[in-house]
């Protein structure tokens, strides 16, 4: 982000107002993690900041600080829309196309206040008067982070931001495996620590408090893996059949897909998950080394993402979707 653009948003955030910060739909720990933070700093400066979030977001993100303030656009888009209009500034965070937000594009493509976008993603869309975009990192969390120490108040990050911006962190990162992992996050997460956050706390909210019916469905994914050895693949469906049988609730398939990698030679893998209501078959990609799931999802499955991890969509049957991937795997060159 260049200096005139910060030091257009300082002027912005000079005087207290209304100001509403959306994530994409189906939030994750860091659309959680970024918006809730970046709320709390905002409070913080005396401004009336609100989160409304497209859609509900998974249960085990339901103990981040405020997270109860948070407005589900599906629940009352009327009035919901509103407050939208009524704002004098939109931060968008963690996407970079409005149409990622689902129905509320409607809304916000009409919206003349002014939007900042603070995201890592490929490719934006010129929607945000300003833009921190910037795909080298990895989490928009580590981007909240940055942004708000640029605009010269590092001083008020405190425990509970800290605790929102590490939440992203963390999840984006992959317990800090995946590659965009650089020393510099590693210092930050060091300042968060510093900051007072219990960060053993947090990762077993995150990962250790599993529900038995979770379990169940995480062993009924196993049995369904396939691996495709010649193709160094994996795959994982699940029907909308065995999503009902195991009480499945939003949240229940995360970090699913990262199983697939575990197996040895295997350097792609992709979870094929049905949801009737929505006449959809959702789909995550995920990769080691070189391989670009970010194109492979652009170009076969309406969707995107980073290089080593990316989601699609289909609007084909669970079957009739697992053999165009099937078929377009076997053109596909995976070293």
């Amino acid at each position: 982000m260049k200096e005139e653009d910060i030091q257009e948003i300082q002027e912005l955030l000079s005087t207290p107002k209304k100001i509403i910060i959306i994530p994409h739909r189906s939030p994750d720990g860091d659309a959680m993690g970024s918006t809730l933070g970046l709320y709390h700093f905002l409070k913080k400066l005396n401004h009336e900041p609100l989160v409304i979030a497209p859609n509900e977001f998974p249960d085990f993100l339901a103990w981040l600080p405020d997270s109860d303030s948070v407005l589900i656009y599906e629940k009352d888009k009327e009035n919901i829309a509103q407050k939208m209009h009524d704002a004098a500034l939109i931060f968008t965070l963690d996407f970079n196309a409005l149409h990622r937000t689902g129905e509320m594009e409607q809304v916000l493509s009409k919206i003349t206040a002014p939007f900042i976008m603070i995201d890592h993603h490929q490719k934006p869309d010129d929607y945000a008067k300003f833009q921190f975009s910037d795909t080298t990192y990895g989490s928009t969390c580590e981007m909240i982070y940055h942004f708000i120490v640029r605009l010269g108040f590092e001083n008020l990050i405190d425990k509970t931001i800290a605790t929102c911006i590490y939440t992203g962190i963390v999840t984006d990162s992959g317990s800090f495996r995946f590659p965009s992992t650089t020393s510099t996050t590693h210092r930050v997460v060091a300042n968060l620590i510093d900051r007072g956050i219990e960060n053993g706390a947090i990762h077993n909210a995150l990962y250790d408090e599993n529900s038995y019916n979770r379990l169940q469905l995480l062993g009924q994914a196993l049995k369904n893996m396939k691996i495709i050895f010649d193709k160094k693949t994996s795959f994982i469906t699940l029907s909308q059949k065995e999503l009902d049988q195991n009480n499945y609730v939003k949240g229940d398939t995360e970090g699913i897909v990262n199983y697939g990698l575990s197996i040895k030679g295997i350097v792609f893998t992709a979870i094929f998950i049905e949801h009737r209501d929505e006449n959809i078959i959702k789909i995550s990609f995920r990769s080691q080394g070189s391989f670009d799931v970010n194109q492979f999802a652009r170009t076969y499955f309406n969707g995107g993402g980073h290089i080593n991890a990316a989601g699609g969509k289909s609007y084909l049957s669970l079957h009739e979707t697992v053999a165009k991937f099937e078929e377009i795997l076997s053109k596909t060159i995976i070293n």
